[in-house]
């Protein structure tokens, strides 16, 4: 007899210990999901930093409302270059770099920081 309620006393306490580690890693579940969740800012803007220099270029042509006809004309390359530029397809000498950062007022180093390593 004694034998028999040690193991229900041993079953009950290793159900109550089962339950409590499964309420335990439900609750750390819950807190990961709400910190990714409150994260997507954060998300958002790593994935805008990490830019190729062509989408960087777009971005900037595109803040200073200019077409990359106006771009092409003021650099004196073709909208061809502007546009292989842009999809990634060619980059600009540092010459057209340096022109390009002063054409759109922002320090070459700023083009290039925003770039994807």
């Amino acid at each position: 007899m004694a034998f028999a309620a040690w193991w229900g006393i041993l079953n009950l306490v290793l159900t109550v210990a089962l339950l409590a580690a499964v309420v335990y890693l439900f609750v750390l579940i819950v807190r990961a999901l709400k910190k990714y969740i409150g994260s997507k800012e954060v998300r958002a803007e790593k994935r805008a930093a990490k830019r190729t220099l062509g989408e960087t270029l777009k971005a900037h042509r595109i803040q200073c409302h200019m077409t990359q006809e106006f771009v092409a004309e003021s650099l004196g390359v073709s909208r061809q270059t502007v546009s292989k530029w842009e999809n990634g397809s060619a980059d600009p000498s540092t010459t057209n770099l340096l022109a390009v950062a002063k054409l759109y007022d922002v320090p070459a180093e700023e083009l290039l920081r925003e770039v994807e390593r």
